[in-house]
């Protein structure tokens, strides 16, 4: 009983480890690996929960240390991945004094990433859906749309400009009131889960797009959200 209840925290470090890891790689330009470790962070976010409950042992230190790893995996992670980007991108001439300050405000999005983690913890009505893009659909979002849209984001018809603009707006929709899709299923009657079936069903024509298949879904899963809200 004395091992179990560190079990959940252990899975948590892992979380943290996987984040760490793809922090290293996204500032070596290795994207690909980058998103493993990220969605390798993903599997073990999820399973701490899980087992934390399953075990009876859920304690407020193992939520602070959830959000301390989150803000890592889902935050510094993608932060970096767009840092290494910002290097690689086509620069205006205007622009071109302050090139190298420029990548420093992918951090931004980390901090961003961190205030949603905060106010997720504190904000009650989040307990049975979301409110705001949750930190793990950011980070996967900004892996997979560098990691398959890598030529055309370093090409001439991109630029800084509009990658700052992109990831400002995605810092955004972090700390937003916009509710976003809950995907849990109570039972699989069309009736009670329409919208639900409709995404999935939406879904499935962005894997056509290969690597950028889990942006195009992030992207499918915000304008979704926000047409039903309205």
């Amino acid at each position: 009983m004395i091992f179990s209840r560190h079990i959940p925290n252990t899975i948590t470090c892992c979380n943290l480890i996987s984040g760490c890891i793809a922090t290293g790689c996204a500032f070596h330009g290795q994207f690909l690996w980058a998103v493993i470790w990220i969605v390798a962070g993903a599997v073990f976010d999820f399973f701490d929960g899980m087992s934390a409950r399953a075990l009876g042992v859920s304690s407020p230190i193992g939520k602070e240390l959830d959000s301390l790893a989150d803000v890592v995996t889902f935050g510094v992670a993608p932060s970096a991945i767009v840092f290494y980007l910002f290097h690689q991108v086509h620069y205006p001439e205007i622009l071109m004094p302050i090139r190298d300050i420029i990548p420093y405000t992918a951090f931004i999005m980390a901090a961003f990433s961190a205030l949603r983690l905060a106010k997720f913890n504190l904000d009650e009505r989040q307990s049975m859906g979301f409110i705001g893009l949750p930190t793990p659909a950011n980070a996967l979002f900004w892996g997979s749309l560098v990691l398959g849209q890598h030529a055309f984001l370093v090409s001439l018809k991109f630029n800084a400009v509009f990658l700052f603009l992109f990831m400002l707006l995605f810092c955004m929709l972090l700390v937003s009131e916009v509710p976003m899709l809950a995907l849990k299923f109570k039972d699989l009657s069309w009736e009670h889960n329409k919208v639900k079936y409709i995404f999935l069903l939406g879904c499935l024509p962005c894997f056509l797009l290969g690597a950028s298949c889990f942006a195009a879904i992030i992207v499918w899963y915000v304008a979704l959200s926000i047409i039903v809200k309205r």
